[in-house]
């Protein structure tokens, strides 16, 4: 048996690993682009896959760096989850990609997943025409904040958790996840 999965395995412990989850990620960003949600089963598919794959190819440490990925991949998008800024499926499917990265190119995705992000953000509220409008209220807020902080008061809620966040009309933001995770794969493979 260990003969016959021997191809599959060699395969899986090379850097052309990383090919499955990118392609779950572009995966992801078309259901997201489609429908504004990334479903459980492609999140928890991912997850399972990412763990079975760590366990199979470096033993229990791989499987422990897995589960290091998936948590790491969850808690540095629970925040900005909490805040309206961003959907509970965006926080899963980086978690579940977590699992295939481990610990540190978990990190890496999250930073490039972060750049392809701002740089949407500005793409979208261009095309929208709503560029200015964002960085007024910006700019009007952060004002606010540093005028009334030290007198205790609040400065009312923050650019982006107000009615309109809620409504999905931002940024599919498994389209930054998936280019990331693109950008994280040719890194990986030119090496």
């Amino acid at each position: 048996m260990e003969h016959f999965l021997s191809p599959a395995l060699s395969w899986l412990a090379h850097p052309g690993r990383f090919l499955f989850p990118t392609a779950l990620a572009l995966w992801m960003a078309v259901g997201d682009l489609r429908t504004r949600r990334i479903p459980n089963y492609l999140t928890l598919g991912t997850a399972l896959a990412g763990l079975a794959v760590r366990l199979l190819t470096d033993g229990l440490p791989g499987l422990a760096d897995g589960f290091l990925g998936l948590l790491v991949g969850f808690c540095l998008l629970f925040g900005f989850y909490l805040a309206g800024g961003m959907g509970a499926g965006d926080v899963k499917a980086l978690a579940a990609l977590g699992t295939w990265l481990g610990l540190r190119l978990t990190l890496f995705l999250f930073l490039y997943m972060a750049l392809a992000g701002g740089v949407l953000t500005l793409v979208y509220l261009c095309w929208r025409g709503l560029l200015l409008a964002k960085l007024k209220r910006l700019g009007s807020w952060l004002l606010s904040w540093v005028l009334l902080r030290p007198h205790g008061g609040g400065a009312g809620a923050a650019p982006g958790t107000g009615p309109e966040a809620a409504t999905g009309e931002g940024v599919p933001y498994g389209v930054a996840l998936a280019l990331g995770m693109v950008f994280l794969c040719w890194q990986v493979l030119s090496r």
